[in-house]
């Protein structure tokens, strides 16, 4: 199949626009409000897709109808509500560009789920990596304290958790449509973000104010980012896909500092440079193909031997 590493890195980049929306909604309303009103307005949009969509989950097997339930779920639901609350800790630009360590997570997951096989030398792009998160965690290295530590777990919490959702997401890639997966992602997860708002005592009414933001928050960088994204992942390896989206932090990065007015300390800024040259050299490796840091498996195939319903 034609690869489509661009569309991923076009997905990614839409997800870079998100701080613009986030961040200010993330200091009016409780994170779980938020990310339910998300998952609540890209439903209504998708309302007449979503009995195909169930029909095709329905003729999965368990083990896929697992790995769906784990996107919308962990990596839809759980991630976003991470994510979102970890701007009421930080600055705007440290949960956003940790996300550049989501490629360590997927090429573990990768390994567990699809078979793919990291060599040696990959501890000289993973080491230095971790490193860099570090640095840019925390304006001094040396002197953490509690309210740094929060926003960086919790970022971290949602970078392995959409890791998960990138390798599951190319699991089912051979048994779902790309539409079908983005359709099921949403609407398994809705119910879960209803939970997480009773279970955190958040309202579920938010103010008319808050609407166009919202609405925006729902579409740009939800419903059309992951629908190029799945329909790009479909064609594209996790390990491959994971690396075209650096383009989502480095986007975020650019916007944090440039619109959002975050300043980084030295170290910051040296942890920032050691993440984004570890992951980028490992990208040009994995995409030159000299050298690479992973043995990919051939494609898993379908899960079971007649195709998904056409609905």
């Amino acid at each position: 199949m034609r690869d489509r590493t661009w569309l991923v890195a076009l997905a990614a980049a839409l997800w870079g626009t998100d701080a613009l929306l986030r961040l200010p909604l993330a200091q009016a309303l409780p994170s779980a409000t938020v990310v339910f009103w998300e998952h609540l307005i890209v439903v209504a949009l998708l309302l007449p897709w979503v009995p195909r969509a169930l029909r095709a989950f329905a003729g999965l097997n368990w083990p896929r109808r697992l790995a769906v339930l784990v996107i919308g779920i962990g990596s839809s639901a759980v991630a976003t509500a991470l994510f979102t609350a970890a701007f009421r800790y930080g600055d705007p630009v440290t949960p956003l560009v940790l996300q550049k360590f989501q490629p360590v997570f997927v090429l573990l997951a990768a390994f567990a789920l699809l078979g793919e096989r990291p060599r040696a030398h990959y501890l000289y792009f993973a080491l230095p990596a971790l490193l860099g998160a570090w640095l840019l965690s925390f304006p001094d290295p040396f002197r953490v304290q509690v309210s740094a530590v929060v926003p960086a777990l919790l970022a971290l919490g949602a970078a392995a958790l959409w890791a998960g959702g990138t390798v599951l997401g190319r699991l089912v890639s051979a048994d779902l449509r790309p539409w079908d997966v983005t359709v099921l992602r949403f609407t398994i997860g809705l119910p879960a973000t209803a939970v997480v708002v009773a279970g955190q005592g958040a309202p579920f009414l938010v103010d008319w104010a808050n609407a166009p933001a919202l609405l925006l928050l729902a579409i740009v960088p939800g419903l059309l980012a992951l629908s190029l994204y799945y329909l790009g992942l479909r064609n594209t390896p996790a390990t491959r896909a994971t690396l075209a989206e650096l383009a989502f932090p480095a986007t975020a990065a650019l916007i944090g500092v440039g619109l959002l007015g975050a300043h980084l300390s030295g170290t910051q800024w040296l942890g920032f440079g050691l993440l984004v040259l570890a992951v980028t050299a490992l990208g040009w490796r994995e995409r030159t193909g000299r050298g690479s840091t992973v043995r990919l498996s051939p494609d898993p195939g379908p899960a079971r031997p007649h195709p998904s319903p056409a609905g």
